[in-house]
């Protein structure tokens, strides 16, 4: 965890267990324990953009989006293994044991 979700959940790190085999089900789980889902997951498209983004229809070349719902806020990311989910199966990506989520929402700062 990095950033706003590294302070909302009170660490950068934890072993997390939970029921299931799917990135989708390890979220679930995972927002029930710590109260970041509102810093990570966008609920509609216009939560996932911010002012002055080009609006892409069609991602170009192998750009991946995920569906409306499981997309991220502005900045935030879900990364399994150090690869962004949308590269994967989105949240039905299949996790194995030992694998790592990352839950990434920077400070930023402008100069």
């Amino acid at each position: 965890m990095t950033g706003h979700v590294r302070s909302a959940a009170g660490t950068h790190r934890t072993e997390f267990t939970f029921e299931g085999e799917t990135l989708r089900a390890f979220l679930e789980a995972f927002f029930a324990a710590y109260d970041v889902r509102d810093l990570v997951i966008a609920e509609r498209e216009a939560d996932a953009t911010t002012r002055g983004w080009a609006r892409v229809d069609r991602p170009p070349g192998t750009w991946r989006k995920n569906p409306e719902g499981e997309q991220t806020r502005p900045y935030a990311r879900v990364l399994v293994n150090g690869v962004f989910n949308e590269n994967l199966d989105g949240f039905d990506t299949r996790l194995e044991d030992g694998d790592r989520v990352a839950l990434m929402k920077p400070f930023l700062f402008c100069l």
